[in-house]
């Protein structure tokens, strides 16, 4: 198991520490609820330094982007990220990540951790033929999410930098904690604000500390995946891999079809034609939990799908999942089944995100 920089600093907290994508990561502190709720309400810190930087650069930058990944990232000013997906040659998704243009020629990729071989190896490929300079520094960084309404008047007092004021899905380089140039971005998994630091490992520690100092509190990666679920994002692996059509999935709307890119043709194809299978969100309306893996059926019994993500929401006290069913069954408001343990609970199909912060 790899360790993060950071994991001393867990281990202090009295963390629950599991396996995670070839990492040993803190899952929980307090408890799941209690730092859920400490994102909606206040602030938390997670602690996701297992995802991976790739340095992209040179003329050759873009071409090799732009042929690789969904979205256009010539719509990119320095100091803005993009979010987006890189296809494989059947139409499926390698991964799903962020851009950064960090200048003129300069980009970082953030991409998953479980996928970090597999991404460096296609992008290694298909870079043959364009000749951009490439370097993975996944081992060289430590990245904080800084999540929840509380977020800026934290980090705030730890630059002076006007945090505020930097849009979302944009970044930049300032000092934090006496720590000069770090990569503050206004991004988040999370649906509550936020930002996520990107740190050289040898400071980590002193950034942590000084946000957990001044009011943030630690949270693992339970409370991630309930926060992601109720903003109804994917997690590669759950809700997309290798065979996820992106136009099932849901992710049209990060897919620039005005430029060519890595099998364009199968995927508008399959936006043109419509896909056999949708990505829905459910409520359920009575008790239980619903979990990857578990069926779906209409109100007769007869199969539609199946359960890629569902928790207990923290926010709703309810059962909330995400799971693909047949085309003619994903329309909001349609009533379904979830099969747990052998019983049907009823459910609702919804529009998604399941959570709202205004």
């Amino acid at each position: 198991m790899k360790k993060t920089s950071l994991h001393t600093c867990h281990l202090a907290l009295q963390a629950k520490m599991v396996p995670f994508a070839g990492f040993e990561m803190p899952v929980q502190y307090t408890g799941v609820v209690s730092e859920h709720h400490a994102v909606r309400e206040h602030a938390g810190l997670f602690d996701v330094s297992h995802m991976g930087q790739f340095l992209i650069r040179g003329p050759q930058a873009v071409p090799l982007i732009q042929h690789v990944f969904s979205n256009d990232v010539e719509r990119l000013d320095i100091g803005q990220a993009q979010y987006g997906y890189m296809p494989n040659a059947k139409g499926g998704i390698v991964d799903d990540l962020l851009v950064y243009r960090i200048d003129q020629q300069r980009y970082m990729l953030v991409v998953n951790a479980a996928n970090i071989e597999k991404d460096w190896n296609w992008l290694v490929t298909h870079n043959k033929m364009f000749g951009a300079t490439l370097e993975n520094q996944s081992d060289q960084w430590s990245l904080l999410a800084l999540q929840g309404p509380k977020a800026t008047s934290i980090l705030a007092t730890l630059t002076e930098a006007t945090v505020a004021k930097i849009p979302f899905y944009s970044f930049i380089h300032n000092t934090v904690a006496g720590v000069e140039n770090i990569l503050i971005s206004a991004t988040g998994y999370t649906g509550s604000g936020g930002y996520e630091l990107y740190i050289p490992n040898e400071n980590a520690e002193k950034i942590w500390n000084s946000l957990l100092d001044n009011g943030a509190e630690p949270c693992g990666l339970a409370a991630r995946n309930t926060l992601r679920i109720e903003m109804g994002y994917c997690l590669y692996g759950n809700d997309i891999d290798d065979s996820t059509s992106p136009i099932a999935a849901g992710l049209r709307w990060c897919t620039a079809f005005s430029k060519d890119f890595v099998s364009k043709d199968i995927i508008e194809q399959q936006k043109a034609a419509g896909t056999n299978t949708k990505r829905v969100g459910f409520v359920l309306n009575e008790r239980g939990i619903p979990r990857e893996g578990y069926a779906l059926t209409d109100v007769d019994g007869n199969n539609i799908g199946t359960v890629t993500s569902g928790t207990q929401s923290p926010s709703f006290e309810k059962g909330i999942g995400m799971g693909y069913v047949e085309r003619q069954h994903a329309v909001v408001g349609n009533n379904i089944q979830v099969v747990i343990r052998n019983k049907s609970i009823l459910a609702t199909i919804t529009s998604l995100p399941f959570y709202s912060a205004s």
